[in-house]
């Protein structure tokens, strides 16, 4: 490239004039350096599958995680890369291995605990059905009347007023209203004699679904409690020990 005001020659790539410094053309725009790479390091991920899932596969994870930032401090790009690879490799091994131990264990423990609330709440059964015998025996001994016309007339009375036969009592108010611990409480008298005494009555008591309880359980003025397995109980039923 010839230079059109002193005529000397400069090379194309020049933008200004070796000799009287006139310029030949534009000079080109800086080129824009590329932003840095982004490479993560799965510290925090790595931290959480120690601690949550499963930490001698966290613990790798860690490791890697914590050789990225150095790596990329070094000018080790591809060695940063690779570290960041093995660091997100072992979170979702760490991770999987957790999660499939997590489930083994609410597979066995689930049930384990369903059935042991089943024999929580039909042992409570079972144990009010001893308090009820014995709060209409220690009825039928109080009043003139025999044993109650209602499981009502065996619980507390309202209030501050004073027990007597309506309300005697001898048992607890949640227990009178005929539902306790998932049971069902039902209660039925027997005829009346000729002198308007009550001489027998029978208590069955039932689970209020399914999942609450499974036997069944029956009681009258003999004391003994009888038990039957998915259907309700009476008087034919095998009796248990106390």
């Amino acid at each position: 490239m010839v230079c059109p005001k002193c005529g000397a020659p400069n090379d194309d790539n020049t933008w200004k004039c070796v000799q009287c410094q006139t310029i030949l053309h534009t000079a080109p725009p800086p080129v824009a350096a590329s932003p840095p790479e982004v490479i993560p390091n799965y510290l925090w991920q790595a931290i959480v599958c120690t601690v949550c899932c499963c930490a001698p596969l966290g613990i790798p994870a860690i490791v890697y995680a914590a050789q990225v930032n150095s790596k990329v401090d070094q000018g080790d790009i591809e060695g940063a890369r690779n570290a960041s690879k093995n660091a997100k490799m072992w979170c979702w091994i760490a991770f999987g291995l957790g999660l499939a131990f997590t489930l083994i264990y609410l597979t066995i423990a689930i049930p384990k605990l369903y059935r042991s609330m089943i024999a929580a709440n039909e042992a409570q059964a079972v144990e009010s059905l001893w308090t009820l015998n014995s709060a209409a025996i220690k009825y039928s001994a109080t009043y003139a009347k025999g044993f109650p016309l209602v499981l009502s007339e065996l619980g507390p009375p309202a209030g501050n007023e004073a027990p007597d036969a309506e309300a005697v009592g001898l048992i607890d108010k949640v227990l009178a209203s005929g539902m306790k611990n998932d049971y069902v409480f039902t209660y039925s008298h027997g005829e009346k004699d000729a002198n308007g005494m009550v001489k027998a009555y029978a208590i069955y008591a039932d689970p209020i679904m399914g999942t609450t309880g499974q036997n069944h359980y029956s009681t009258d003025q003999t004391g003994i409690i009888r038990h039957e397995r998915g259907m309700p109980a009476n008087a034919q039923c095998p009796p248990i020990d106390k």
